[in-house]
């Protein structure tokens, strides 16, 4: 791998990407669409002909299904193969995750079981903690849980109460307190529970056997989706927690959530593409045979609209996941090279791309947000009615946007870590911003580039990003360390960081498949021309939205002056566009993109 084409988290901000440097979903192997394949497969064999009977929570319906899953190996996909698994790269385990999201709660504990449950001990286990654990879990023999949320400790994760203390012999850790929001809960046989031992400050981890005495699992939640999946309180009451059960070192709990927040992230911009494009099908299917005014629905464009839009917030979220999932394992491997062991090397890997974790956890979550909101529409009243999968599918991508972090929490996090990404690289916002504001010649030439297609889109997104970094330098120099107590602003930055990330991938992917790959690309450069027309408008926006809230006077003129040409588009005829995304799908009758 060349090092020197691997962007590092944040750099796309500063940086131009090669279309040959990037990974898109067209270079799976054959070896990777049998992996997916076989999720697809367990899906419609084993989970969609009994959603039903998974929604009633019918007693130990799920841990069979777990059970089934590991036994076809799909629960070892990211587990190392001295301990069963696989250990296939993060791409790969990103491709099971998308197969794996079309499946409603079934995908929820699937999840909860492979990442966060499993991959604490894969990456901070000691060799006798592997040898004991990893092997049940991969096989499906064991499930695993994660307990992190308490009922005053959300967001802030590290204010929580529960306690542990060390025995007087130091064999064992007394532990105390209560976890709420636990996925999987009420059939797990291992937790990995946080909690602050003696009066730390810090939470520690620890890996403790459900079955232990004092454990007490409340009753199911009552959920508004994700019905068939495990969420209960679990109350630990002086439970024995053998010292060896110390995942990692004392006081390093929450660097350890943190890190695994941040791989729950990324792989959640991941799942939602699974049922993102189930929602799709469903949609196209349903609006081909729904006859009115003595024609199929799919005929009209306000229909068409809804169709396209839906396929647009997909294949850009897709275009992005991938795009950073090898970015992550060309690190890995960069990593690792330099001398880290591989469980060091992922999971610094992983957090490398902070940045774009939470960006993409808020894309996909909306993306899917949007997909099934406008699924249920297409429906019609039908779409209201418990008798379809598009009403399960609306209540269940609801959990998407407060999973992992809300989605408030990460919007917040994308600019924080933003800038100070860049105060640590030297690059200085602060100074780059001031140069645009008093000299737009900073920014380069601002002629539109002619008759190159690629030129042109790369002009408009650098443009983008010069928006983001002019907001960025200007809201530092004007707040300082007080930065974060300007939570709408930091919201309107976000977007647009956001939107900048999602053209640029979709660009990218579409250059690569028409100059690497030789495809016709014309109905997806109907994708690209919408998502960055659309970008360019709700940018200007965003951007002004945001300069209102903190720039007054000339200032605040010619920064209005500088967003107006930085965000300045050519015409687009969205309409035909989007008929003709439509039309390929309606075509097809399935997501076929």
């Amino acid at each position: 791998m060349d090092k020197a084409n691997i962007l590092k988290g944040g750099e796309f901000l500063i940086k131009e990407t090669e279309a040959k440097d990037i990974f898109i979903p067209e270079e799976f192997d054959e070896e990777q669409q049998m992996i997916a394949q076989t999720c697809e497969d367990f899906l419609n064999a084993e989970v969609f002909p009994i959603l039903d009977r998974i929604d009633s929570q019918e007693k130990g319906l799920m841990r069979e299904l777990i059970a089934k899953a590991g036994e076809l190996g799909l629960l070892g996909i990211s587990v190392p193969e001295e301990y069963g698994g696989f250990e296939q790269s993060f791409v790969t385990s990103m491709l099971a995750s998308a197969a794996m999201g079309s499946g409603y709660s079934f995908s929820v504990a699937y999840s909860a079981h492979t990442g966060i449950g499993t991959l604490p001990i894969v990456y901070y286990g000691n060799e006798d903690q592997k040898q004991r654990y990893l092997p049940k879990l991969a096989s499906g023999e064991w499930a695993a849980s994660y307990c992190l949320t308490e009922p005053n400790a959300g967001s802030d994760a590290n204010s929580g109460k529960t306690n542990a203390v060390l025995s007087e012999d130091g064999k064992h850790y007394i532990m105390n307190g209560q976890k709420m929001w636990i996925t999987n809960g009420g059939f797990a046989d291992v937790f990995t529970v946080f909690a602050k031992i003696d009066n730390d400050r810090v939470l520690s981890a620890f890996i403790v056997d459900a079955k232990s005495e004092g454990i007490v699992i409340n009753t199911e939640e009552k959920k508004m989706g994700i019905k068939g999946s495990s969420t209960v309180q679990i109350f630990f009451n002086d439970v024995k927690v053998p010292a060896e059960n110390l995942l990692g070192r004392r006081g390093q709990g929450f660097r350890i959530a943190l890190n695994i927040l941040h791989m729950g992230r990324i792989k959640l911009g991941g799942t939602v593409l699974g049922a993102a494009k189930r929602a799709i099908t469903q949609s196209v299917n349903y609006a081909n045979e729904r006859k009115q005014f003595g024609q199929s629905i799919s005929n009209f464009g306000a229909i068409k609209f809804k169709l396209a839009e839906q396929v647009i917030r997909t294949w850009v979220t897709e275009s992005a996941v991938y795009r950073v999932s090898k970015n992550i394992d060309d690190m890995i491997g960069i990593l690792f090279e330099e001398g880290k062991e591989k469980p060091a090397a992922t999971i610094d890997g992983i957090a490398h791309y902070a940045i774009e974790a939470a960006l993409l956890k808020v894309l996909g979550s909306e993306a899917l947000n949007y997909v099934v909101d406008e699924a249920v529409q297409i429906f019609g009243g039908m779409g209201f009615s418990a008798e379809t999968d598009v009403d399960r599918a609306y209540r269940d991508s609801r959990i998407n946007r407060i999973f992992e972090g809300t989605n408030e929490i990460n919007r917040l996090l994308v600019v924080e870590t933003t800038i100070k990404k860049a105060l640590k690289t030297g690059f200085d916002v602060v100074r780059f911003a001031d140069s645009i504001i008093k000299n737009l010649d900073e920014a380069g030439d601002m002629t539109i580039p002619e008759n190159d297609y690629y030129a042109e889109k790369r002009f408009y997104i650098k443009n983008f990003k010069n928006t983001a970094l002019m907001l960025l330098g200007a809201l530092s120099d004007k707040f300082n360390r007080k930065i974060i107590t300007e939570q709408e602003i930091l919201m309107n930055i976000s977007d647009i960081i956001m939107m900048i990330y999602g053209a640029e991938s979709t660009m990218l992917r579409v250059e690569k498949l028409e100059k690497v790959h030789n495809a016709d690309v014309n109905i997806l450069k109907d994708i690209l021309d919408v998502y960055v027309y659309d970008s360019s408008c709700n940018i200007n926006k965003s951007a002004k939205d945001a300069a209102n809230s903190f720039v007054e006077g000339e200032e605040l003129a010619i920064m209005h002056d500088r967003i107006d040409v930085f965000t300045n588009h050519s015409p687009v005829n969205v309409k035909s566009a989007r008929r003709r995304i439509a039309d390929k799908l309606i075509e097809e009758n399935r997501y076929c993109y």
